[in-house]
């Protein structure tokens, strides 16, 4: 009896994975800080130097976030 062959399924991005994080040419996973959007009159200005740069996602998540973004965008 012939049957068809399975499809292997493609994987579907979590759209909101995609829009909250980067993958770097090297593979590292990077996002945005939290508190910089407002009430920003009463930061220091260093603080919201910091808080304007991205940085990596820490080892523990960088596995979960891997995950949602199966094609590395």
């Amino acid at each position: 009896m012939n049957l068809p062959k399975a499809k292997k399924l493609k994987l579907k991005t979590h759209r909101g994975a995609a829009k909250r994080f980067k993958l770097t040419g090297t593979g590292k996973v990077m996002r945005r800080h939290a508190f910089a959007r407002h009430i920003l009159t009463s930061k220091p200005s260093s603080r919201k130097r910091r808080l304007g740069r991205s940085v990596e996602v820490s080892a523990a998540n960088a596995g979960q976030v891997r995950r949602m973004l199966p094609y590395g965008l």
